[in-house]
């Protein structure tokens, strides 16, 4: 390479990095990132607090490197780099068989385990109802033999299985529901959710627990409300060659009444809702996505009235549950402070379940107002 090229490329980057630099400055600033589904770092704020902690520089980052031009090309382009090289990870999720994208679950931290599962007990003795409580296995447990040779994940299925033996709570067993249909579609490809028919394995084992007649798939109709679904694994990993997956429905949506509790008060929901199906959150599709507390009644059912506190597995789950029981209270304590003492005092609640995914009931830093 003779010095004159070396120049010549030089000045060519300079010039490409300049260009892009101010293109970036000058268009507007994005309120959306609709291929990973989240809003963009806002300006950093100039504080001395934030300069002497390093966080003024960290949020710069992050605000260049959501604005930039052309930044979907380039998350794209990162992602095709680390599989060409040989990779088989890019921001913690693994490019598994099948076409299937799965999250690295890391191993749980076991005091906090400990302490949640106290605040759990705490749970038992405060409430005058019978408390279940389930943990559903990723598909890093479910799908093993989907992920890379030797990629290493947590060992789900002997944490939960600790967990469960030590509560006083009655408890699920997912594990063993979901891993028997390994070979079926019971997680999405790319996203963290169970899929309906995962749902529908999971909800029969919280019938089996509680002594309840299981449901038969056989007795379901199952429609397809979209063939176009990319979820949180599609956003956060960069791949995008990948096919969509689909998302479907077996139970429907007649004699369903849903109150939501969106921003503080209730307004009419739905068991589905049609409008998801026309963004990229898709998944909000049921129940309308997160909120504080949900209310799902049955009409003319006479089955138990149950608390569930969730996380947004239990959103595909729920159109199953209306099935055997006569209301659902949806708490999502992310979002809901109050007292679940209290509210099952004021409510007509015959049982309490607590019902997580098991890479969020590890990492969730709510779980204290379990004991509220």
């Amino acid at each position: 390479m003779t010095k004159k090229f070396s120049i010549f490329l030089t000045v060519l980057f300079c010039a490409f990095i300049g260009c892009t630099s101010v293109v970036s400055l000058l268009l507007p600033d994005k309120d959306f990132l609709p291929l990973e589904n989240r809003s963009p770092q806002k300006p950093p704020k100039l504080t001395m607090e934030n300069l002497s902690s390093g966080k003024f520089m960290e949020q710069a980052e992050d605000y260049v490197s959501d604005h930039i031009v052309g930044r979907d090309f380039w998350v794209a382009a990162k992602a095709w780099s680390e599989r060409l090289s040989g990779k088989r990870e890019n921001n913690g999720v693994y490019f598994g068989a099948q076409d299937t994208l799965i999250n690295r679950v890391e191993d749980p931290d076991p005091a906090k385990l400990e302490q949640d599962m106290g605040y759990l007990d705490a749970l038992v003795g405060n409430v005058s109802v019978p408390v279940y409580f389930g943990l559903i296995p990723s598909a890093a447990e479910i799908w093993q033999d989907r992920l890379p040779a030797g990629a290493p994940s947590a060992d789900e299925k002997t944490i939960i299985d600790r967990l469960c033996f030590s509560t006083g709570a009655f408890t699920i067993d997912l594990y063993n529901a979901l891993a028997p249909h390994s070979g079926e579609d019971i997680y999405y490809r790319t996203d963290h959710h169970w899929t309906s028919l995962g749902a529908f394995y999971g909800a029969n084992a919280m019938f089996q627990a509680m002594g309840l007649e299981p449901l038969n798939l056989s007795d379901y109709q199952k429609t397809t409300v979209t063939d176009q679904f990319y979820g949180t694994l599609f956003s956060s990993s960069g791949v995008r060659w990948l096919p969509p997956d689909q998302i479907d429905t077996y139970v429907p949506d007649d004699g369903i009444q849903v109150t939501s509790w969106f921003q503080g008060a209730p307004v009419e929901g739905g068991l589905y809702v049609d409008s998801y199906l026309e963004v990229k959150d898709k998944y909000s599709y049921f129940l309308g996505g997160n909120q504080p507390l949900c209310v799902v009644e049955k009409e003319d059912s006479d089955g138990p009235r149950v608390l569930l506190i969730r996380d947004s597995y239990s959103d595909s789950l729920t159109p199953f549950l209306t099935e055997r029981f006569s209301e659902i209270h949806l708490f999502d304590l992310r979002y809901n402070l109050s007292s679940i003492q209290k509210y099952v005092e004021e409510n007509p609640i015959d049982t309490v379940i607590v019902l997580y995914s098991f890479p969020n009931f590890a990492s969730d830093n709510n779980l204290f107002l379990l004991s509220k």
